[in-house]
């Protein structure tokens, strides 16, 4: 019986994971598997990824969990640092959103 080995996973030049073919990221498939969705559930969530898709890039995470927990972990930790960056830069802003202000009219329009 010839086996032949399927690539479910890809790495980009950048370092983040996503489904083979795809641009789903493995982070996705990954935290809805964490939150107890079934691969079918996944599937009906990403309509372009195959069952088979899902259930070798759940695979590849439990063949690798050490190494993709690391990559989340890191993941988590850049989003964090950018939330608190993009607050600090623009939080009269976001304020001024969240509060339904609008920004008072400049030019000759007024």
């Amino acid at each position: 019986m010839s086996e032949n080995s399927t690539e479910y996973v890809t790495q980009t030049p950048h370092g983040s994971w996503r489904i083979a073919g795809t641009r789903v990221s493995l982070d996705s498939v990954v935290h809805a598997y964490w939150g107890g969705r079934l691969p079918e559930a996944i599937a009906a969530d990403f309509p372009s990824l195959s069952l088979e898709q899902i259930h070798g890039a759940i695979a590849f995470y439990l063949r690798h969990r050490a190494a993709i927990d690391q990559y989340l972990s890191e993941q988590d930790a850049r989003w964090q640092q950018f939330q608190e960056q993009s607050a600090a830069q623009h939080g009269p802003l976001l304020q001024r959103v969240r509060s339904g202000i609008q920004p008072t009219p400049t030019g000759s329009d007024a």
